[in-house]
This record gives structure tokens, C-alpha cells and sequence, in this order.
């Protein structure tokens, strides 16, 4: 028999950060959906962690293989292609979300020390909140090219809109074209100007104001519905992991197989509407890069108003973490 040729593909290699719900909700998904070779899940509480691999792996015969392991980036994570990092601090009872906000910077600086050391070519990939500030000051403490740092943004609120419209026309989700930029927050903003279902708009007049009030009553609907979701979801069981767990994984999935996908992530805007300097999600093309190039999305005028608004608060709050 000829001996068979080496495969010369080289292994896909990608580290998480922090073995929450948020953490597992990730691992789990890419897991089944084949993204890694190799991946290594990294927490403080490393017995949990091990277990959590030791559950994953007993379920490896019933997937492609991938060799999973309990690790850091300095011992088995080193040279990953992807760092994704969902580990941040719990808001304790009456504490302000600026200490919060300040006790978050401090971890990712202990984080991000050694993904700069030992993954110096790595996309890094920020999914713990508040996710837009995290991912500007990732930009910050790494100095990495603004391109490969991107923040989950407002992926998975573009999904829970699409979705939303989608039950109530009676479709697919996957037809509905519509997207949440801005923060990944409460000052987010749902495009509405540009929602549409194979090419025909949502809204015939862009005019808002123009609309009849039950028209925009059912719209204000369906967007609270979105802005509320992970309130509402919390409220009930604790935590949200199932959707963010996929929204990360085809954001993972855009990178690795350079799709050049357009997806609502967070990463440095410069000149949008004015727009300068500050990480907030815009429809951009995701590939093997990281970002390529941001869509040229076209605002209604109150459209622009609410984003400039979400940029601003945004600005306001990182400017009093004084990094």
C-alpha cells in the first residue's frame, strides 16, 4: 500500500478564557460544531474546570475528534489562532457598575499579560460585559492592531430581532435581514430603516414619525422585546449561555474559514457618523484577519441620533475608568 500523504491543513487552536456558563455554552457549541483541532478552557477554579473536561471529553465518540484540555495560555494554550474570553467579575450586592467596571479591567490585565507573551498572532475574541468596554480595553492593554480584537457586540441582540420579526411574519429567521448596533446595552439601536425580508423592506416610508402609532407601538414592541431579553431571561433562571454560546461560535466560524461573513460585532469605529475612536457594533466582515471591512450602513436620520447617543455613553464610561 503507498503511504499516505500528510495533510499539510495546519490544526485550528483556540483558547477559553473563564469556565462559566458563559464558557461551557461556547466550548460546548464549537465543540459539536467541529471549529477546533485543539482547545483549552482556562479558569481560577481549575478543579471545576478539569471536571468540566473530563464531562466534555467522556462525549468525543459521538463528535469529531478535537483534544480538548484543561489548561492556561502559558502551558498548553500557547500560539492559539483564537482566544476568546468570557471570565469577568460578579457584581456584588450594591456595588456601583464603575467598581465593577474597574474590578473587570483588573482581571483582564492579570488575563491578557500572557495571551500577549504566548499568543502574539492570536484574534482575540471578547465576550464578557460589558462587552463593548471590554473590547476597548483589551485594545488598550494588548496594543494588538484594532483588526484582531473584535467583541461579540450585538450579535446575539441582531438574532433575538431577526427572530422576533420572524415569528411575527410567520418565516424563517434566517430571511430576515435586520440588525441592533450601537452598544450591547441599553442605549443599543435597532435599524429599522434597513429591515427586510429578500430585498423588500420592512418599512416602506423610512420616516418613523411617519408611521401610524400602532405601527410604531408594535415596532417599540418587538425592539423592547430584544433590549429586555436578557433581563428576562436572568430574572427566570439565573443567567443567559445557550444563544451567546452560538452567536460566539459563528463569529468563530466567520474567522476560521475566512467567510467574510457580515456580522454585528464590536471593534474600533473610526469616522461613522462622526464617530471617533470608540468600540460599538456596526455590520463588519469577519475573516481569517479578523476584520476586514465595515459595511457601509446607511442611517435614517433619527437612526444616526440614537447611535451618536449609544457612542456617547459608551465614551462617558470608559473615560472614567482613567486607563
Amino acid at each position: 500500500m503507498p503511504k499516505e500523504k500528510a495533510s499539510t491543513l495546519r490544526p485550528r487552536k483556540g483558547v477559553i478564557i473563564g469556565a462559566g456558563q458563559v464558557g461551557l455554552a461556547c466550548a460546548y457549541s464549537m465543540l459539536i460544531q467541529n471549529c477546533f483541532d485543539e482547545l483549552i478552557l482556562q479558569d481560577i477554579a481549575k478543579d471545576k474546570v478539569e471536571g468540566e473536561v473530563m464531562d466534555l471529553i467522556h462525549g468525543m465518540p459521538f463528535l469529531e475528534p478535537t483534544d480538548l484540555k484543561a489548561g492556561t495560555v502559558a502551558d498548553v494554550g500557547q500560539n492559539a489562532d483564537v482566544v476568546i474570553i468570557t471570565a469577568g467579575a460578579a457584581q456584588k450586592p450594591g456595588e456601583s457598575r464603575l467598581n465593577l467596571l474597574e474590578r473587570n479591567v483588573a482581571i483582564f490585565r492579570s488575563i491578557l499579560a500572557d495571551v500577549v507573551k504566548y499568543c502574539p498572532n492570536a484574534i482575540l475574541l471578547i465576550v464578557s460585559n460589558p462587552v463593548d468596554i471590554m473590547t476597548y480595553v483589551t485594545l488598550k492593554i494588548t496594543g494588538f492592531p484594532s483588526y484582531r480584537v473584535i467583541g461579540s457586540g450585538t450579535v446575539l441582540d441582531s438574532a433575538r430581532f431577526r427572530q422576533l420579526i420572524a415569528q411575527k411574519l410567520g418565516i424563517d429567521a434566517r430571511s430576515v435581514h435586520a440588525y441592533i448596533i450601537g452598544e450591547h446595552g441599553d442605549s443599543e439601536v435597532p435599524v429599522w430603516s434597513t429591515a427586510n425580508i429578500a430585498g423588500m423592506k420592512l418599512l416602506v416610508n423610512d420616516d418613523w414619525d411617519s408611521l401610524a402609532e400602532t405601527d410604531r407601538q408594535e415596532l417599540d414592541g418587538i425592539f423592547n422585546q430584544v433590549k429586555n431579553a436578557a433581563y428576562e431571561i436572568i430574572q427566570r433562571k439565573g443567567y443567559t449561555s445557550y444563544a451567546i454560546g452560538l452567536s460566539v461560535t459563528d463569529i468563530v466560524k466567520a474567522i476560521l474559514g475566512s467567510q467574510e461573513r457580515v456580522l454585528t460585532v464590536s471593534s474600533l469605529v473610526h469616522d461613522f457618523y462622526g464617530i471617533e475612536n470608540m468600540c460599538l457594533s456596526l455590520p463588519t466582515v469577519i475573516n481569517e484577519k479578523g476584520v476586514l471591512k465595515r459595511v457601509n450602513l446607511i442611517l435614517s436620520q433619527k437612526e444616526q441620533q440614537l447611535l451618536l447617543n449609544s457612542a456617547k455613553v459608551l465614551q462617558e464610561t470608559f473615560k472614567e475608568l482613567k486607563i
